[in-house]
């Protein structure tokens, strides 16, 4: 679904569509979101949507649309939207000594401005030979200042309206760019992201895990990007923002991370900011196994950093109450483990049946919700004991046959789901591999960070509470009505 809403003397007609959210009651309640919102619709709102999409008109369908897009039920048609002049953005390319790459890439940057980085190459003249002849901007750093601070050199040099941060390894053209610019049709958007996948070329077992299941790859869903959610971070290999809203840029003290760090401060600052899917680009990474265990262990490294500046917002599972003692006794694996854990779900589903009574059938929408939960419950339990937690995991499973059986079942399922969800060309035995050692590099990080910080807090969980509080946004207020048309409620399971 989507739309845009603002001034009246900026409104762009856009539209609504149900791609994000299903529908209940006859089409009376709308389910969707992350974590998973209601919202009611009365008559008129109803017939408003129609056949699934709204243009902006006036200050009411305004209003309308702005709660749906800010409640995350909601996506931008972005082709109904009015296109951006290419000639609104500036490419900005940090490098070190990659010139083929980024000849590569600049070649498919015809008629777009570029600012190119050179982040102290070994030959600098090659890379000046590359943006000479596309007739690119250089800007040269005497020393290596890594990526970030590369970045923020580049931002300074755009007089543009919005910026595209582009690695050098990454494949995009002008057309790619001009979709993530339609996004900008929505005053409230500070930045937006493609889906970043590996160079389909590459037919190495690593290779053609890295094209399905990359660290950069952010899943097949679009959606806001919001922390403690299923779309929680962008990568800044393809990221494009609004120039005006980024201050001084990225956080130039850190060298993995500064990715993340720059979404949740935009968050912070009210905006929105998303992540489409359904807009490709292409990403060279790394296929030789050792470079590529030693990146995903950097990758984890930046959880401690991120969780001083942050808090609770990288907790690396968020759980109610309820989903932490269904978790608990099913690990225990005890006779009484399935009949406890159905009982606590019988009484989530009747707690909230009772917060649904708008809805025509509250049990049966309450029991879908109550499943959601607990299958996100799992799901974030199977990931603390194969990423985050994973050191004690195995000792665990040294000591005891239960551990041991979790563990190794934890691994199968997990592996062979993961496998699923991602469409993976290799076997499910090699994906689970590859999916294993991904996660204990990246486990191995947080514990590096951690042990260099001082702190534990990027390792621990925290309750649903906590990090809905650390992540609060006006999307997240308490049920309201506006003028008999939307009747919105929030459900959080």
């Amino acid at each position: 679904m989507v739309a845009s809403a603002g001034d009246p003397a900026t409104w762009i007609p856009c539209a609504v569509g149900s791609r994000s959210a299903g529908t209940r009651d006859g089409g009376r309640t709308l389910v969707g979101g992350s974590p998973p919102r209601l919202i009611y619709l009365s008559e008129r709102a109803r017939r408003l949507l129609g056949d699934g999409t709204l243009v902006v008109t006036d200050a009411h369908l305004a209003t309308l649309v702005e709660r749906l897009l800010a409640s995350g039920v909601a996506e931008p048609a972005t082709a109904l939207m009015k296109a951006i002049p290419i000639k609104q953005v500036t490419v900005v390319i940090p490098v070190r000594d990659r010139p083929a790459s980024l000849d590569r890439l600049l070649a498919g940057l015809v008629g777009v401005k570029a600012v190119v980085v050179d982040d102290a190459s070994v030959s600098p003249r090659q890379i000046a030979t590359v943006v000479a002849k596309h007739g690119a901007d250089l800007v040269a750093m005497s020393t290596n200042v890594g990526p970030a601070a590369a970045r923020n050199a580049g931002l300074k040099a755009v007089r543009t309206p919005f910026v595209l941060f582009a690695d050098s390894d990454v494949q995009i053209d002008v057309e790619t760019i001009s979709r993530l610019l339609t996004h900008f049709a929505d005053p409230e958007l500070a930045a937006v992201a493609p889906r970043v996948r590996g160079i389909k070329s590459d037919r190495s077992w690593l290779g053609r895990y890295e094209q399905d299941r990359s660290s950069l790859d952010v899943g097949r869903v679009s959606g806001l990007v919001r922390p403690g959610t299923s779309i929680g971070w962008l990568p800044s290999a393809v990221l494009a923002v609004r120039a005006g809203v980024v201050g001084t840029g990225f956080d130039e003290s850190m060298r993995f991370g500064e990715d993340v760090d720059l979404a949740w401060r935009l968050n912070d600052g009210g905006w929105r900011v998303r992540y489409d899917a359904t807009i490709e680009a292409r990403h060279q990474g790394l296929t030789r196994l050792d470079p590529w265990l030693i990146r995903k262990v950097g990758y984890g490294s930046s959880a401690a950093p991120l969780a001083k500046r942050h808090g609770a917002k990288v907790a690396p599972a968020g759980m109610s109450l309820g989903g932490a003692a269904i978790a608990s006794a099913l690990l225990l694996q005890r006779r009484w483990s399935l009949p406890a854990a159905g009982l606590v779900s019988a009484i989530m589903a009747a707690r909230t049946a009772k917060a649904l009574s708008n809805s025509d059938h509250p049990l049966r929408l309450s029991v879908e919700l109550t499943g959601l939960g607990v299958a996100s419950t799992a799901h974030q339990v199977s990931d603390l004991m194969l990423r985050h937690w994973w050191p004690g995991s195995v000792v665990a499973a040294v000591v005891s046959s239960r551990a041991r059986r979790t563990l190794i079942g934890a691994m199968v399922v997990h592996g062979v789901l993961d496998h699923r969800r991602s469409g993976s060309e290799l076997s499910v035995p090699c994906h689970a591999v590859a999916r294993t050692l991904d996660n204990i590099a990246y486990g191995t990080g947080v514990w590096m960070g951690a042990a260099r910080g001082r702190s534990v807090e990027a390792l621990l969980p925290q309750s649903v509470t906590a990090v809905r509080k650390a992540t609060r946004r006006r999307a997240d207020d308490p049920p309201s009505s506006w003028g008999g048309v939307l009747h919105g409620g929030v459900v959080d399971q």
